[in-house]
């Protein structure tokens, strides 16, 4: 007899439906598995028949073919142990189920018949409900990541004989609920804080403009400067995730399996801080199977890359793609998977390979063509893509001692929260642009026009600076974010005046 199951796929992060195809007929005793299984999968044969005996199930002594639909798209992981399972229940006519076509399943099996938790939930359970599938069946531990997704009956099962007696109408189970709203408020209080940071008042301002905008940042300065210490906060002062960035970030989370037990939803911003010695593939992602990488991991929050000059040339190069398109394609040769990765790169390094040139307090013991060579292992196509160009020079021992604490974050948050409101409306017809950041030359010379002293100004400090025609539409986009902090319309003098100054330290690069 033969049954059919509906399981799912991720293929980059999006789920995709996978039909669990289950023939049993006379003939010797086998068990095999088609349609482009892995490793993993082929493995499931003893799984699977472990876990029915073991539950109290005949196994059936024939021959079983298990067809995996699509047969052209690789299928990987363990979760199609209990579509497996099921399948051979039904096809052997010891399960009858009339709401089995409206189910999709998922989850890998133990011997003892207990369904254990798997990777990439949360974007099978979206396909699952863009199908118009009735509900989905999942490990328990994964119910929190599943129920998220509104509109679909999501059944929270332990074992194999509880996902039978569910789909057989013997056993009455509760679709697994959540209060988004709830997991939006109860969002975690950030150890650290703005106020902490003493002196570096325009290094505050710098990344004000940047968490406002969503621009990049490259800090400039001696060891001690407080650089890192600076970059570590600008997540206390970005504005909090919106539901649908918080779905696309949680998706990547699933499928890596990185979502932390027991939070089926990231409400704050990642930050990841990857060390120098990261691979290309570490940053970007890949593999034989292509697995997000660091960037994608970032998305919607903060990369943070400290000592940028001592990551490897061939890592920092790969950069640009994302940075550029907030997306990162990976191709192989049966086919090419795209991961997203919008983030905001905050990038630190010193001036020079002993880190004190131009710092009063220490001698620098470089020579000039030390610190040519340095500076040359960034590429000016990766600066160009850097809005903000900082020097951070080392705090004075008076602004160290003060007693009085700096802005709280969330007070620059409040401000950063009404500037990104401003953009919120001003691209809501905007299907791929949410911040000033992230327009492209259409959106600038569309929300970005100058009067004529202000175009004056700009023209001869790009003029004076030598600076390339993309650092010209980075002034712009800075100095619309500038303008969004102080609720002005119209991008003034003052406004480009200070955008052109996060770009001086470019020029002596």
């Amino acid at each position: 007899m033969l049954a059919k199951v509906i399981s799912g796929a991720v293929i980059g992060v999006d789920g995709l439906l996978v039909e669990v195809e289950t023939d049993i007929a006379f003939g010797l005793p086998t068990f095999m598995t088609v349609g482009l299984p892995e490793g993993a999968v082929r493995e499931s044969k003893d799984r699977v028949k472990a876990a029915v005996k073991n539950s109290g199930y005949e196994f059936p002594n024939r021959r079983i073919t298990v067809n995996l639909a699509p047969a052209d798209v690789k299928k990987g992981g363990a979760g199609y142990d209990l579509p497996m399972a099921i399948g051979i229940l039904a096809a052997s006519e010891t399960l009858r189920s009339d709401i089995l076509p409206r189910y999709m399943a998922v989850g890998e099996l133990s011997l003892d018949g207990s369904v254990r938790t798997t990777r990439g939930v949360l974007p099978m359970a979206l396909a699952a409900r863009a199908a118009g599938l009735a509900g989905i069946l999942v490990p328990a531990a994964n119910a929190h990541e599943a129920a998220v997704v509104q509109g679909l009956d999501v059944i929270s099962v332990e074992t194999l004989a509880q996902a039978v007696e569910f789909l057989a109408g013997q056993r009455a189970l509760a679709p697994s609920r959540v209060d988004l709203a709830e997991l939006f408020h109860d969002v975690s209080v950030h150890q650290v804080d703005f106020s902490e940071v003493r002196g570096q008042e325009h290094l505050k301002r710098a990344l004000e403009v940047a968490a406002a905008g969503g621009h990049n940042v490259l800090m400039k300065g001696p060891p001690g400067s407080g650089k890192t210490m600076a970059a570590r906060r600008l997540p206390t002062i970005l504005p909090d995730l919106t539901f649908d960035e918080s779905l696309e970030t949680t998706k990547i989370y699933s499928v890596m399996g990185l979502l932390p037990e027991g939070r089926g939803l990231l409400t704050t911003r990642p930050f990841k801080a990857p060390h120098h010695t990261i691979s290309d593939a570490g940053l970007i992602g890949g593999g034989h199977q292509p697995r997000p990488g660091e960037v994608s991991l970032a998305h919607n929050g903060v990369l943070f890359l400290d000592e940028l000059a001592e990551f490897k040339k061939n890592v920092l190069e790969v950069l640009r793609q994302p940075l550029e398109d907030g997306s990162v394609t990976i191709a192989r040769a049966a086919s090419s998977v795209n991961f997203p990765a919008r983030f905001i790169l905050v990038a630190a390094m010193n001036p020079c390979p002993c880190g004190y040139l131009g710092d009063p307090r220490h001698d620098c013991q470089c020579s000039p063509l030390e610190i040519r060579r340095y500076e040359s292992r960034l590429s000016g196509p990766l600066l160009d893509r850097i809005d903000i160009h900082i020097a951070v020079p080392a705090v004075p021992v008076a602004e160290l001692t003060e007693r009085s604490d700096g802005e709280p974050s969330e007070t620059i948050r409040n401000r950063v929260n009404q500037a990104r409101a401003i953009q919120m409306e001003r691209y809501r017809r905007h299907r791929h642009i949410h911040c000033n950041g992230q327009m492209g030359p259409k959106e600038i010379k569309k929300h970005c026009p100058l009067d004529a002293p202000t175009f004056a100004l700009l023209e001869s400090a790009v003029a004076r600076l030598g600076l390339s025609a993309r650092a010209f539409h980075r002034i712009l986009k800075i100095g619309r974010t500038i303008a969004d902090l102080e609720g002005s319309e119209a991008i003034g003098s003052a406004h480009i005046a200070e955008a052109v100054q996060y770009r001086r330290q470019e020029q002596k690069q």
